[in-house]
């Protein structure tokens, strides 16, 4: 474990190399190092743009009318 503490940094490298590192306490394996996979398909910021529509008057407040209905009372 103190070893591993002071080559943080050389065994994270080795794990974003595709390496497995198993870290031990008092000779008995604890945990394992590995590297996280990206998530599948990146997502772009705005892709959905033109693709929603509001009606007019949608950002107006609701009316006490609106609210009540919204609420379920």
């Amino acid at each position: 474990m103190h070893e591993a503490k002071t080559h943080l940094s050389r065994l994270v490298e080795k794990a974003l190399l595709g390496e497995e590192v198993i870290i031990a306490r008092a000779g008995v394996p604890v945990v394992k190092l590995v590297r996280v996979e990206p998530p599948a398909g990146r997502r772009i910021l705005g892709s959905a743009a033109g693709t929603i529509e509001f009606r007019e008057g949608w950002e107006a407040p609701m009316t006490a009318e609106e609210l009540k209905e919204f609420l379920g009372g």
